[in-house]
This record gives C-alpha cells, structure tokens and sequence, in this order.
C-alpha cells in the first residue's frame, strides 16, 4: 500500500480490514505516515468487500504520535498534516477502530479519538503529553477528549501529561472494549464486525457534546495551574481549549486549538523543553562507548548505611524491583532506617500513588543486616556513609575484601575525591564509580554518575542504565571538587550570601529567583537542607580557600548561633507553624560581616540579584564543560533541572544564557569582575562569543 503501511486482513472472508503503521522504533506521525494511511483508508472506503477498518500500529505498538523532530519547522505543502487524518478519520464512511496495545500518546490518541471504536489490551496506556513540551495537543485533543470523557477528566489528563492505564480509564468512554493481549486482533476484528452487524455503531467523536458537570471546573483548574506551573503559558492555553470545546462547534474549537498551538510552538517555553526532551536521551549517549557495550548484570543490591539518603535510595531500588539490604552497625539507626522506608510505602499508598500490595511488594524486598558479609554476593554495593574521606576509604579498602569480583562499588559523596575513595581498593579501582543521589533520595530525579579516571566503561555504561532502571535521570560527571552541580551551585549562593552583604534581603534574593522560576530561593533552600551541612563542608575544606578571596562568613556565623534551619526553627528565616518569616536577628550577623569586609551598603535591584546569581553559574558552567567535568552543555542542564529546582521551561542555565545572548552574559561578566572576586571570565565564554557561536552549537560540534 505504502512505504509506512500495511493492509491484511484476519480471515480471508472478514469484511474487516487491519491497517498497520510501521515507522519503527515509535510509529510517529513523520513526513508522509499520514497520507500513506489515509491512502489505505480512502482505498478501503472505496471496496465494496469492506464493512469496518481497523487500524494499529506495528513492531512494539508504540504510537508515539507527532515527531517532534518536526515541531517549529516547516511541513512540505504536498504532504497531509496528522490533522488531516484525524478528519478523515472522522467522516469515513466505513467505520475505523484504533487497537492500543501499548503506550498510546499524543498525536496518537488524536488519531484513536478520531476512530468510531477504540479498543484496548490491559498494557494499553493512553495520555496527551504535549503540555511536557510547552504545547497544547494540536491535533484535536483538546476538542475530542472532553467529547469522548466530559471535560474535566479531559483537563486532567492534559494538564498532567502522563499516561494512564487504559484499563483505568475504560469507564470514561474512552475505551469501547478491552480485549487480550494474545488475541488482540481478531478479538478486536470480532467485536468491531458484530457490533457494526448489530447497527451498534458509536457516532463520531466530533458529534459528541462536551459534558460540564461543575461550572466552576475551569476557573479552579486556572487556580490550580497559576500554582502548580508558576512562569509557564502552556497549561493555561490547555485550560482555554477545553473550555472552548464546551461552547463552541467541533470546527470552531479545533481552529481556535490550532491557533493556540502555532503560537506556543514557536515560543521559548516550548523551544527549551524540545531542549530538554533531546537533552534527556542525549545524556544516556557516552562518546567512545558503543550503544553494545557490555553490561554488568545488576539483580541484587546493597546500600551501606540507614540514614535518609541510605534509605531513601534504597526505597528507589525496590521500587524498581531489585532486592536491596541496608546494612548499618548501629541497631538503632537500623530501625530508624526501618520505619522511615515503612513510613515512607504507606505514605504512597495514602496518596494514592501505589497500591497496598505494592507496597507490601516492595516492602519485603528490602531487608536488614548489621554484618558487613552481606555484601558478599550484592551486584552492586552502594555506600552512603557520611562525608569523611578516612572513613570512606576504609569502607572501600574492606569492601575490595569483601565484594564478590565484577561487583559495581559505587559511593554516594556530594564532594569527595571519588579517584582517591577508588584507590583504597587496591587493584578493583575499575568497579568504582560515583554513584551521586540527591536528597531526598526517593523523590528527587537527579542522579550524578562520576566517572573515575580508571572506572571501567561498562561499570560506567552499567551504572547510567541502573540510573535509569530506578528511575533517575542520569548524567556522567567527571571528578572534581562537588562534580558538576555542587560545584557550580556554590557560586550561586556564593553570590547571593554576597547581595546580602552589599544591601539585599533575603526575602528579596529568595523572591526574585523564584519569580525567574527556581523552585525555591537559595536561602530557603539552605534553612530547608540544614545550614550545618554546609557548614561541616565549608569547615572540611577551609584550608583550600585562597585566603585573599573575599569570603562571607554570613553562613558560619548563623551556625555559631546554633541556627541551622527548619530542623531548629531558625536559620535565614524563622519557622513558626511551619510558615517562615524574616529573621530578625539576622541583620545584625550581616552588617557585623559586611563591616570587617569594608564593604558599603546600597540598594540591590532586582536584575542584579538575576545577573550577579545566574551569571556565576553560567561562567562556572563554562569552565566545568571546557574541562570535561561534563560531556555536553545540556548535560548540564539537566543537573540543574533535576537536581537543583531551575525551571525546565528556561532549558537549564547554559540554554538560557543561549537565550538571553551570550554577548551579553559576557560583558555583565567583565563588568563584575572589574569590582569582584571570583568573575574571572571563564575562557569557554569568551571563545564562544568571540566565534558567534552558543553553547548548543559546541554541543553540536562535541556531537559530529
């Protein structure tokens, strides 16, 4: 029939047609896959020997609707849109069943409402991702789903972005019949002729009326969206097309949904979260390391250590399914440990995030040992003691002893040399690799996969895809002092401790990058860590600072007062009922700190806290990616998106310095660093601009 489809039928004599879409790995909605479809179909509407069609999609049964390659750009004129589809979909004359049989997103649950049946197998899952990317779905979605499921359970699924089960969404209307995975298509081919036999037909989707059962539904959603997408213009656009669909006809709603999408697909939200979307799978790539590469087999685990970062990682192993063992010396630390990961399964349950027999499923994969030997037969074994290099090497030089050969040893540092943990092991330095979570360790994605200078690279390769497997996003960090984030995030509240100094407030530091889009401000982020882990690091290594660059000791001397945070009720701020307030001894530390600096006092606008913050990352960034701390820009990005609360509608620190103009990033540079320590412009930078070029053209060039 076509380059992209196929058409058989399931018996010889069945009036009802399979169509099968093959565009491996996802069947997207590439360049010519529509108009070989609608050739089948319009094929098919015209064989008087067809009563009914059916149509699937091939290989895996993806349908991974639209590329995005092609969102911003250009469709050739001659070739039909997925739009044009979905409407011929719609009025054929023949009635067109979709059968899901696995992942079913976007543009291709577009394609399945436009079909009279859609029919399921229980690994179906159905979802609209688009408002991931910063677009509304563009190709009825926002018009057909309320049709098919009323118009609140359709904003639901839009604004979240994620997929549900079809099982779990069968009594919505959006599912006709659930049929075997086995059998799937002649059961579907069954059920679609004995239903068109019986007259029993659904009318079209487009035909359908939107049903409102609350009419207030859309302005609560806008409530909910102005809290939960703080900066962002997609959601709201969402909100906006399926109110549409409730007043207006089919034709009139898609062409608003259309408008609305061309505006948000060439806009800068949408441009930085395609960055992210490639950034993702860019960063599972490592150069020199062949997709084929060896893996190590990774089927047991265990952790060192009871405390929220042990536990908490080894909550993400057993949610993956791999049997973990904590393993701790001190009994009570051990049941502390405990009922924090018992706590923690219950407390899923009673959101609703996993059932009870999960729970429990997950629970009796994680045991206890207060013995050392249970490391004896882990495929991986993961350290997460606390930051003391002397007591990690001891635990690495025993765990050389211990370890069964070709066991990952992996340690869970924020800072440490992770080439000089390696080196206690004493000929194993090949297994040893960094393996960098974030806390808390069960909810935050970020995962930091420091390679050694003599880590294997399967070890390396097996450790991104262990990553990946407990559900992190992984990225390879080479070893230097705090790897790529820490690194980088001390010149960040550097900077800001400094504005305070200088005449900011932290109420005002905190509100304005939260305005720019950081999840929290750096001072509320600090009382909420504990300002005394800081503290112990700064302590750790005050013989390596240059005693004659400016340092603040803001930090320190709110510790002396025995203020660390939440965990005390005062830090930064003062936390009374859970609310934070201005501390109102805090003035005091910083005029006292700003006096020995001889530093004088003045207004702080609200761009400087932007510039003198962001900028410090970009430079530090910079010098990080020219020494290979980091593979790529967007690796990068991804660290703080995922690790450190910078909006991912910005793209991460280095796409939006792209954005905001590298020549301009510069000079405030230069400017700083007439005035400034620390602002030595970092040599990447200056390179760059001088060329015209940006951080993703050297992620380009890295890339060829």
């Amino acid at each position: 029939m076509g380059t992209f489809v196929s058409v058989t039928r399931e018996q010889d004599m069945s009036q009802i047609a399979v169509v099968t879409i093959d565009n491996p790995p996802v069947n997207a909605m590439s360049i010519g896959v529509p108009k070989d479809i609608m050739d089948a179909i319009e094929t098919l509407n015209a064989d008087a020997g067809v009563a009914g069609i059916l149509l699937k999609a091939g290989g895996n049964g993806i349908s991974g609707g639209a590329d995005i390659k092609t969102q911003g750009k250009a469709w050739p004129s001659d070739q039909p849109k997925v739009t044009d589809l979905i409407r011929l979909l719609d009025r054929s004359e023949k009635p067109v069943g979709f059968l899901i049989q696995n992942a079913t997103l976007g543009a291709g649950l577009e394609i399945a409402m436009g079909c009279r049946f859609r029919i399921s197998t229980p690994a179906g899952k159905v979802g609209q991702p688009e408002v991931k990317i910063g677009i509304p779905p563009g190709a009825g979605g926002t018009q057909f789903l309320p049709r098919l499921v009323g118009a609140k359970t359709a904003m639901d699924m839009i604004l979240s972005g994620n997929p549900a089960r079809a099982e779990d969404v069968a009594q919505t209307g959006l599912i006709d019949r659930m049929v075997s995975a086995d059998n799937a298509v002649a059961e579907a081919v069954s059920f679609m002729a004995g239903e068109i036999d019986a007259g029993r037909v659904p009318p079209r989707t487009s035909e359908r009326d939107v049903q409102v059962d609350d009419p207030d539904v859309f302005e609560t959603a806008r409530e909910t969206a102005a809290k939960k997408f703080r900066g962002r213009t997609a959601p709201f656009v969402c909100i906006d097309c399926v109110e549409i669909a409730t007043k207006t006809p089919i034709a009139e709603g898609l062409a608003y949904e259309r408008k609305r999408f061309l505006e948000c697909v060439g806009s800068e939200e949408a441009a930085s979260l395609r960055h992210v979307f490639f950034a993702e799978r860019q960063a599972r790539k490592v150069p020199g390391i062949g997709k084929d590469s060896a893996l190590r087999v990774i089927d047991s685990a265990v952790v060192l250590g009871a405390g929220t970062m042990g536990a908490g990682i080894a909550i993400c192993i057993a949610g993956a399914g791999i049997p973990v063992t904590i393993v701790e010396k001190n009994e009570e630390a051990l049941q502390r440990g405990s009922k924090r990961i018992a706590d923690t399964f219950a407390g899923q349950v009673q959101k609703g995030r996993i059932s009870a027999d999960e729970a429990d499923r997950r629970t009796k994969l994680v045991s206890f040992d207060m013995s050392m030997e249970a490391v004896a037969t882990a495929d991986i074994v993961i350290e997460a003691v606390f930051e003391d290099m002397d007591v990690k090497k001891s635990i690495f030089a025993d765990l050389a002893q211990k370890a069964k050969p070709g066991a990952i040893l992996a340690t869970n540092t924020s800072y440490l040399d992770v080439n000089e943990i390696a080196a206690a092991t004493d000929g194993r330095e090949a297994d040893v690799l960094g393996l960098h979570f974030f806390s808390p360790a069960n909810i935050m994605k970020l995962l930091e996969v420091v390679r050694g200078d003599k880590t294997a690279d399967e070890v390396l390769v097996s450790g991104l895809k262990f990553g990946e497997r407990i559900g992190k996003t992984a990225v390879v960090s080479g070893v230097c002092h705090g790897f790529i984030g820490n690194r980088v995030f001390a010149k960040y509240n550097r900077e800001a401790e400094f504005l305070l100094q200088e005449g900011a407030t932290a109420v005002q530091v905190d509100t304005v990058l939260k305005q720019f889009g950081m999840a929290m401000g750096p001072f509320a982020v600090r009382d909420l860590a504990g300002l005394d882990i800081g503290w112990a690091m700064r302590k750790s290594t005050a013989h390596l600072r240059n005693p004659g660059e400016r340092y603040s000791r803001v930090g320190d001397l709110i510790c002396e007062q025995g203020w660390f945070g939440q965990k005390t009720g005062k830090g930064f701020y003062v936390y009374e009922n859970g609310k934070p307030t201005p501390n109102p001894d805090l003035q005091a530390i910083i005029d006292e700190t700003a006096r020995e600096a001889g530093i004088v006092t003045d207004t702080v606008s609200d761009d400087t806290v932007i510039e003198r913050c962001l900028y410090a990352m970009v430079n530090e960034c910079a010098k990080v990616l020219e020494e290979g701390i980091a593979l790529r820009a967007s690796d990068i990005d991804l660290v703080f998106i995922n690790g450190y609360g910078f909006p991912g509608w910005r793209g991460g620190p280095l796409h939006w310095a792209d954005t905001v103009g590298l020549a301009k990033v510069l000079a405030a540079i230069v400017y700083f660093n007439e005035g400034h320590d620390f602002w030595e412009p970092a040599p990447l930078l200056q390179r760059l601009v001088q060329e015209g070029k940006t951080f993703a053209d050297w992620d380009r060039e890295k890339a060829a």
